[in-house]
């Protein structure tokens, strides 16, 4: 699976609406999140189109106007999401339970990729399907506080590569606790 920009604005606006909700600042502009999450602001307007055809967002009219969410955040899986804007979650067509494409493997029943790539998309599913919005919601503000309070500066070797650190993962932020 590869998120596309779509599906990855699509959740990042999701998320965006899920905090200013938490936070009790209502309908948000679509200029407004565009200018937030460094987004282009006619592909947003879709992606919102989208979201609101699917009855995840909703529209507020007037001067005041603007997007929050339709639903509670706790009802909203993220694999939903992602499903809904980009399809597929499996690698590949024939590891796909929602879009099943065949493949042109000679032994499909047989075929060890295609085994390997099952339990991919499954790995993938079960993530998405378990947490919901609310639940990243929860975590990105909790990792928002621990780094305003940290009074330690985060150390970074000059010219070190980038790289994603399994610390700074979803997870391993849902399950510190104690910090």
């Amino acid at each position: 699976m590869r998120l596309t920009k779509r599906g990855e604005y699509a959740l990042r606006t999701m998320i965006r609406l899920g905090i200013a909700e938490h936070q009790n600042e209502g309908v948000i502009s679509v200029s407004t999140l565009a200018e937030q999450e460094h987004l282009p602001f006619k592909f947003l307007e879709a992606i919102l189109f989208e979201l609101r055809t699917a009855g995840y967002v909703e529209s507020v009219r007037g001067k005041y106007g603007g997007t929050r969410l339709a639903r509670p955040m706790k009802t909203i899986k993220m694999g939903e999401i992602v499903r809904l804007i980009d399809g597929k979650l499996a690698p590949i067509g024939c590891a796909s339970e929602t879009e099943y494409e065949k493949c042109s493997c000679p032994d499909e029943t047989h075929c060890g990729l295609r085994m390997l790539m099952i339990d991919v998309r499954n790995a993938i599913a079960n993530i998405l399907d378990k947490y919901t919005l609310e639940n990243v919601v929860e975590v990105t503000l909790r990792k928002q506080e621990q780094c305003t309070t940290s009074r330690k500066p985060a150390k970074k070797k000059a010219g070190s590569p980038k790289h994603a650190d399994p610390a700074d993962g979803f997870l391993a932020v849902l399950l510190d606790q104690g910090a």
